[in-house]
């Protein structure tokens, strides 16, 4: 009979070598898949430069296309648009320099810029609706009507500056008086929905409405207000170009609205790269493709379907 201590003695080497053996065992799998994780660092490492080198030449390629389309921009532009003229509005997340960059593109076709209006968050929010359109109300010029479809907030902003500000294309006679259009643009300022500066507005043919990235989209509406603004100022005139950066085309952003609308695609041109150059000049040439008829989704966002009409000099 195996005495207990002897007994306990051979349980207790049982373990140990078991014990041993784990640890063993695990400082080899330890050491394997510290070799596989040392692997595959090194092959993430090769794949992000690669993809890194590879989005370093892509930009320097974008970069130097702007640059060229910058230096022809007189020869794409020139004569574009010329007796033509264009009302400029913005929204509150429109970049300076952006805006800038369009009336140049204006001046450049030969258009005349006879005005710019910013739109304040107070005319794009939604809480704000029912004094905006009590206010718009108040200044519809007299013998005229805004259109049955007009019941938002957006939609009667639009329409009333439309009727105010742009011409009547069948005959390029305003559609309103001096004083009924100023008294629709100090209204309107006179309640915080609208900034312009010192020089008198003036009725033009077209407009464009400059617009941001769509970050403040979501907030209280603004992003289908500006869409239905932009569409509304359509009803009225010869032509309308909404153009923003490629946020603006993701939704909920006002350009996203504009493409996702069957009727207003197909009416309004839109342009999601006002951040390059090729944006910005494919926004003056748009005006010249709404004269036209025509209207098109331009830039890299989303339901683009080109990314500009630009015919690049030879």
């Amino acid at each position: 009979m195996i005495p207990l201590r002897q007994h306990v003695i051979s349980i207790v080497a049982v373990f140990l070598a078991l014990a041993v053996g784990v640890v063993l065992g695990s400082q080899t799998v330890a050491a394997d898949l510290l070799h596989g994780l040392r692997a595959d660092k090194t092959d993430l490492r090769k794949q992000v430069d690669t993809i890194s080198e590879q989005n370093r030449r892509l930009i320097d390629e974008l970069d130097a296309a702007d640059r060229f389309i910058a230096g022809s921009a007189g020869r794409i532009l020139g004569g574009t648009l010329a007796d033509r003229s264009v009302v400029v509005f913005t929204t509150p997340d429109a970049d300076p320099a952006d805006i800038e960059a369009v009336t140049k593109g204006f001046d450049t076709s030969g258009a005349t810029v006879t005005g710019r209006i910013a739109l304040t968050d107070a005319l794009l929010d939604t809480t704000e609706g029912d004094r905006l359109r009590t206010t718009i109300t108040n200044v519809i010029p007299a013998g005229a009507q805004l259109r049955s479809g007009a019941v938002d907030q957006g939609s009667m902003a639009g329409d009333l500056l439309g009727l105010v500000l742009l011409l009547d294309q069948a005959n390029s006679q305003p559609r309103s008086t001096p004083q009924e259009l100023s008294l629709a643009l100090e209204t309107l300022r006179g309640g915080g929905f609208l900034g312009y500066g010192d020089t008198p507005v003036a009725p033009a043919q077209l407009a464009v409405v400059v617009t941001g990235d769509g970050a403040r989209s979501s907030e209280n509406g603004q992003g289908s207000n500006i869409a239905r603004f932009a569409g509304a100022l359509r009803g009225r005139a010869a032509g309308v170009v909404l153009s923003g950066r490629s946020g603006a085309a993701d939704n909920p952003g006002p350009i996203a609205a504009i493409r996702s609308d069957a009727a207003l695609a197909t009416t309004v041109t839109t342009v999601d790269n006002l951040d390059r150059d090729i944006g910005r000049v494919t926004t003056v040439l748009g005006l010249s493709e709404q004269l036209g008829g025509g209207a098109g989704r331009y830039g890299t966002g989303t339901k683009a379907n080109s990314l500009t009409l630009v015919a690049l000099p030879g």
